[in-house]
């Protein structure tokens, strides 16, 4: 059988893969050092084109299996793509331990005044009676409560936190004190100290964050988002944190990456802004190996596959 591997992970997957088993090489721009047309399974490389993806299905008509290292797949769901019978599996889960890291991280950025801290330092100034806030007792609502939204959950009972979150499919799960469904969230807004968008990115949740929501956050709330740019309507949010509707935003995505150099959000003092780089830990890359692995041992065994995208609903 063979594979198609994108050129970035083929020194960590081919020591492992077993004897009988071929592959062809494709970079990021789809093109191949063999020939693709008898290759049954294709793992893509990171930010994958849609131009690069067309050109692979065009090239390789036998793919039946696709394993893509995202967790969102919104830029995998093409029509192209959809007139293809070919089962599509993601990297959910892999991200989940850094990126619910990094939610702390952004929390503790703001509860602990640490740009405050940092300003102090750099002015060699004594400033003895800066008031700090905690975590403990804080209210957390967390919009998606997959393997990220649960990973952080974890996390957040660990400071002692209220912990409400967000799904299609309400049922109680370990560490969430509350959980409601996909109409409900808004009426927990006012409620939260930190809101925190960690759904997919589907038709359905473009723009989920936009005006009307940010109008109904405390004053004192911060958003933090490390899902997708687009599923947070970024020139409210800009007015939002201009005029004080909320106290600040943690933000690791955003609608257009790089971040353009004009956006204003790299200029306002209660923004923390980061390159997507949330998941990105030495840890990563064997996780998403780990896992095409598994899944491929299965595949070849005619198991059921982990992680397969439902693609009616978008993840």
């Amino acid at each position: 059988m063979k594979l198609i591997l994108p050129v970035e992970l083929v020194n960590d997957i081919e020591p492992q893969l077993p004897s009988d088993i071929t592959f062809v090489r494709v970079d990021s721009d789809g093109n191949f050092d063999g020939d693709p047309s008898d290759a049954e399974v294709y793992l893509n490389g990171f930010k994958l084109k849609n131009t690069t993806l067309h050109k692979v299905l065009a090239a390789a008509p036998k793919i039946r299996w696709q394993h893509t290292p995202s967790s969102g797949v919104n830029h995998i769901l093409t029509p192209t793509f959809l007139k293809h019978d070919i089962v599509l599996t993601n990297g959910s889960g892999v991200h989940a331990i850094p990126m619910a890291e990094f939610v702390l991280s952004f929390m503790l950025f703001y509860a602990k005044k640490v740009q405050k801290l940092q300003e102090l330092q750099t002015s060699k100034y004594w400033f003895k009676w800066l008031e700090l806030e905690e975590l403990y007792n804080k209210t957390i609502l967390i919009i998606g409560t997959g393997n990220i939204g649960k990973e952080i959950a974890v996390r957040a009972k660990a400071f002692g936190m209220r912990i409400w979150g967000s799904r299609r499919h309400p049922e109680p799960l370990p560490n969430f004190d509350k959980i409601v469904d996909a109409n409900e969230w808004r009426l927990l807004l006012g409620d939260a100290d930190y809101v925190v968008v960690a759904t997919p990115l589907t038709p359905e949740t473009k723009g989920l964050i936009d005006a009307e929501a940010l109008r109904l956050m405390r004053p004192s709330a911060y958003l933090i988002n490390i899902a997708r740019g687009a599923i947070v309507d970024e020139s409210a949010l800009i007015t939002a944190l201009q005029e004080g509707w909320i106290a600040g935003a943690g933000l690791d995505t955003f609608e257009t990456e790089p971040l353009p150099p004009e956006s204003p959000l790299w200029s306002l003092n209660n923004v923390f802004v980061t390159p997507h780089c949330s998941a990105l830990t030495p840890q990563l890359r064997p996780r998403i190996v780990a896992l095409f692995l598994d899944n491929l041992a299965r595949y070849l065994q005619g198991q059921a596959l982990r992680n397969v995208v439902d693609k009616n609903a978008g993840y």
